[in-house]
């Protein structure tokens, strides 16, 4: 069954893609949900004009995202963290507590665009963000101990 559609969908695509789903997954959950319609021909006669049209507002957007990416590579994140014993954690950092670092450097990305393994100890790692479906920009930050 093929869908366009019309928003994000984890693992699956992005807004006015055209992908391929089995029956059941289509019919049962993504249309009832609002998250996709029919790839009728006329449905893709009408997303090819508006992809057209938006063509030049998307050049803008990228450009906003590439400018905002170069931002974040320049930025040293610290994330301070209460340590146990050892260089274990108290907890965990996650993409919440890399976005609130992020919030502090004043670049507000929201979380669910920022993609980070679960971080148990101290030390350096690597998140990605995810600013546009054509730009993501991988974010090194360093886990420290709290004073």
């Amino acid at each position: 069954m093929e869908l366009i559609l019309k928003q994000d969908v984890d693992n699956l695509g992005f807004k006015d893609d055209v992908v391929t789903v089995k029956n059941g997954y289509g019919r049962n959950f993504l249309i009832p949900q609002g998250q996709a319609i029919l790839a009728t021909i006329s449905a893709k006669k009408v997303l090819a004009e508006n992809l057209k049209q938006r063509a030049y507002k998307e050049k803008k957007i990228v450009d906003d995202a590439n400018k905002i990416a170069e931002a974040i590579k320049a930025l040293e994140i610290k994330i301070p963290a209460k340590v146990g014993t050892g260089d274990k954690l108290f907890g965990s950092i996650n993409n919440i507590n890399v976005a609130a670092a992020l919030e502090n450097e004043g670049q507000a990305i929201d979380k669910k665009f920022i993609t980070v393994t679960t971080v148990k100890r101290l030390g350096k790692y690597t998140a990605v963000v995810r600013l546009h479906r054509e730009v993501s920009v991988d974010l090194e930050f360093e886990v420290i101990a709290q004073a």
